[in-house]
This record gives structure tokens, C-alpha cells and sequence, in this order.
């Protein structure tokens, strides 16, 4: 049953304890920043609760962060930040119904290789496996296929620490509102100390990697997401080509033929983040280098091909830093939109040194998710990390708003609590559960003010 803890907004205001605030801490991406009052490392749910509660009392916000690899505030605090690195692991396994339940701490690279080992899988992933297993799900992580969702997609159940220190376990079939508002809960409901999973046995992919011209891959857009279970692409600014990923499952019992130890090493390390870091720094150093960069960089990864665990396939070492924003339109809105975007770059001087990704999901019926009840493709735009951002992200945003977009909850955007009840046909219902469990917003930040509403 949701419980109240107290008048909306009122644990926080009423606190007249002066508190000091000295630790500085930012994201990965050094997009945001903030100076905290005190770091805790629960390694129990009961320890969660009881920092929870300790926080309330001094007047103190909580936020729990996972690898910090938000490029929006949806993280930050001025008060306590939970670090949860010692909730980690799985803890059961329940083969008959394809589910694991998970430590909330527990970062996806760990997840894959644990699940790996009890012959076990995550049906998709993002590009991406340092955050956390709660953090991912909490901004709406996903990954490409026209049928299949995005991470929140899979829940089947979690638990909870609410503001008043009660921990609630929820499902559909249990405080099932708070569950649906919780799979994808921007961390403004509770700390999430558990989640229980959808697996599947453990799968290998093919995967085919090539540079094309742009032009033929947005022609074939439909056709390709269509036929692959995973397709996705990465255009290339000032130039007419895109890099292509096409990841198919196997059959049963086929034989793993990953790429040579020395090919993934100069094309994933030496390629794609030394040299690719390098090339970097130039071009924010000496921009007029930008073009001729693309150019070299739409060429240099040449085709490849080779079958792996679905995990070591989907995953992307990414060690050069960057800024991002993305957003979510109707599928077949794809190729209008990267034509807005390529005529914005074209007919303007901002020089882009980062690919544009493409990519595609399955619609779900999580309250926030970007993919809700809609199949969806996914534009992300970036720059590097040490560049100013320009006008480069509004243009995006306001090509992505004239085309029905939602933007990414962990990623770069201005958007605010008018446009999102226009957006998500149930976000008054997810705004209703978060009076009832913190009507105090002991869990509340800037973020959360601009997105939710105070």
C-alpha cells in the first residue's frame, strides 16, 4: 500500500540545521557537477534505509548514484549520494521462468559476465555496460531492435526504499502502480535496492560491420529493421557515409567465431579510442581540421564479420568522453529527421567531430518510457567532451520537437513538465504515485523540479 510521509514539500523546508557541503563530485561526461554533504556506501538494504531515514532528519536530499554516466542532472544532489557498489550480484535464479533478481548496485558488465556464466542472457543491451543495473533502468536505457524493448521493459518486480525508510516490494500483481511508475522512476520515487529480471538462455550473434553510402542505408531504413533483429547506424557529419551494424542470432548450438585478438584490438582500442582521442583533441584545438577528420574517420573502421556472445557483440568500449543528446520519434519519422539534421549541418558553420546514431525499439507500457505504446528510432546526437556544445543541441531539439520526439531521460535536453504531460499520457499517474511515497521530495534535485514539477 503507498504511504504518505508528510505535506508535499514540506520535511525539507522546515529543517534549520546549518550543513556543510564539501565534497565535490561530477558525471563521467563533466557535464554536471555538485558539492555534497556526505557520501554513504550502504552494503544492505536495511543500511539504505537507514540513510534514507538519517537524511530526512538532518533535512538532507538523497540520491543514489550508479557510474554517473547521466548527461543530465537526474543524479545530482546537494545532500547525501548512496553509493550502491556494495548491493551487487545476483541473487536467485528462477530458470522455469526465465528470471534473475539483481543487486540494484550491480553494473551491467558485471550482470552479463555472471549471467553468462549460469548460461544465461539479457535479451538486449544498449552500447554501453559500465552503469549500474538501477541506473540504467531509472533513465530509460535501451538498446536496437524492432521487437524488443528497452531494459525497463524487461522488469518483473522490485524492491524498493521508500522516503519514510519502508521497503515495499512491488510487481504487477503487487503495489502495482508503484511498480509501473518505479521500472522507470528517474530515481524520484525511492531507492531501488533489488530488481528482478527477464533472461534468456545465452545467445550468440552474427554480426555484420560496414561503411556505406548514406543515401542507400536510409533508403533501405525500413527494409533493414525489418529483416535483422538488430540494425543500427552511425552517419558521419560532412560526409555521405554511415557505419552499419547488423547483429542476427545464430542457431542453436552454432560455434562462436570472434573477431582475432589483433583485429578487435585495432579496431576497438587503437582506432576507436586512442586514435579517435587523439583526433579529438586536434580538432577542438584547430576546428578547420574537423572535415577532413570525418572524412578519414567515415573510412577507417572497414567491414568485418564475425559471431560472439550476444553481450561482447551489443557492447562498445567507449573510453573518449563526449556530451549527448537523444530522442525517441515514431519509427518511420527516422529518415525526416536526419535530413532536417544533415541540413542543419550542412547550412551551418558548426564543425561536428562525433557520428549521429540510429537506432530502433519495440513500443512497451512503461509509464516513461520513451518507446511507450509507439515503435520508436532513436537520433543521438554528440560532441566531444572538452568542445562547447554551440547551437548544435538546440537545432537538434528543435528539429526532434517538430517531429514528435521525447528526449532521453539521461541525456542532454531543455525540455520541462508541460511538454512531458503533453508527451506521456501517463505522467499525471506517475506524478500521483510520487505525492503519495515522497510528498516531501526528500528524493527531488533541480532535474526533477524542471521535468516533474515541484
Amino acid at each position: 500500500m503507498l504511504r504518505p510521509t508528510g505535506e508535499k514539500g514540506s520535511a525539507l523546508a522546515e529543517t534549520k540545521r546549518e550543513i556543510v557541503r564539501s565534497i565535490e563530485w561530477s558525471n563521467w561526461a563533466g557535464t554536471e557537477s555538485s558539492r555534497l554533504a556526505r557520501i554513504a556506501t550502504p552494503r544492505s538494504e536495511e543500511e539504505v534505509a537507514e540513510e534514507i531515514v538519517r537524511a530526512g532528519d538532518r533535512g538532507l536530499r538523497v540520491k543514489a548514484i550508479g557510474a554517473g554516466h547521466s548527461f543530465t542532472g537526474a543524479a545530482v544532489t546537494d545532500g547525501v549520494q548512496l553509493r550502491l557498489g556494495g548491493l551487487t550480484g545476483v541473487t536467485t535464479i528462477d530458470s522455469t521462468r526465465g528470471e534473475a533478481t539483481v543487486r540494484a548496485g550491480t553494473p551491467l558488465h558485471v550482470l552479463n559476465d555472471e549471467l553468462a556464466q549460469l548460461g544465461l542472457a539479457l535479451p538486449n543491451l544498449g552500447d554501453v555496460d559500465r552503469q549500474s543495473i538501477a541506473g540504467a533502468l531509472g533513465t530509460g536505457t535501451h538498446g536496437t531492435g524492432l521487437r524488443l524493448t528497452g531494459l525497463a521493459g524487461g522488469v518483473r518486480g522490485l524492491r524498493i526504499v521508500l522516503a519514510d525508510g519502508s521497503v515495499v516490494d512491488c510487481s504487477p500483481r503487487r503495489e502495482p502502480e508503484l511498480f509501473q511508475a518505479a521500472r522507470l522512476g528517474l530515481g524520484a520515487l525511492g531507492v531501488i535496492t533489488e530488481v528482478t529480471l527477464a533472461v534468456v538462455p545465452a545467445f550468440l550473434l552474427h554480426a555484420v560491420e560496414r561503411p556505406e553510402p548514406l543515401a542507400g542505408v536510409l533508403e533501405a531504413f525500413d527494409d533493414e529493421v525489418a529483416r535483422n533483429d538488430h540494425f543500427e547506424f552511425y552517419w558521419y557529419p560532412h560526409t555521405e557515409r554511415a557505419l552499419t551494424k547488423r547483429n542476427n542470432r545464430v542457431e542453436p548450438g552454432s560455434s562462436a567465431r570472434p573477431l582475432p585478438r589483433w583485429r578487435a584490438y585495432v579496431d576497438d582500442e587503437l582506432l576507436s579510442n586512442r586514435a579517435y582521442e587523439l583526433l579529438n583533441r586536434l580538432v577542438t584545438k584547430v576546428p578547420r581540421a574537423t572535415k577532413p577528420v570525418s572524412a578519414v574517420a567515415a573510412r577507417a573502421l572497414t567491414a568485418r564479420e564475425y559471431v560472439d556472445a550476444s553481450h561482447r557483440v551489443f557492447i562498445t568500449e567507449r573510453d573518449v568522453r563526449f556530451m549527448e543528446a537523444e530522442w525517441a520519434f515514431p519509427r518511420h519519422a527516422l529518415v525526416a529527421v536526419l535530413r532536417d539534421l544533415k541540413s542543419w549541418v550542412d547550412s551551418h558553420d558548426e564543425l561536428i567531430s562525433f557520428p549521429v546514431e540510429c537506432r530502433v525499439a519495440a513500443p512497451d507500457d512503461v509509464w516513461l518510457s520513451t518507446a511507450y505504446e509507439r515503435e520508436s528510432c532513436y537520433v543521438a546526437v554528440h560532441r566531444y567532451h572538452r568542445q562547447a556544445r554551440g547551437a548544435y543541441f538546440d537545432a537538434f531539439e528543435a528539429i526532434a520537437i517538430d517531429h514528435g520526439g521525447r528526449p532521453h531521460w539521461g541525456k542532454l535536453h531543455s525540455r520541462g513538465a508541460a511538454f512531458f504531460r503533453e508527451a506521456y499520457p501517463r505522467f499525471d499517474d506517475f506524478l500521483a504515485v510520487r505525492d503519495a511515497v515522497d510528498p516531501g521530495r526528500l528524493f527531488s534535485n533541480p532535474y526533477l523540479e524542471r521535468v516533474l514539477g515541484p
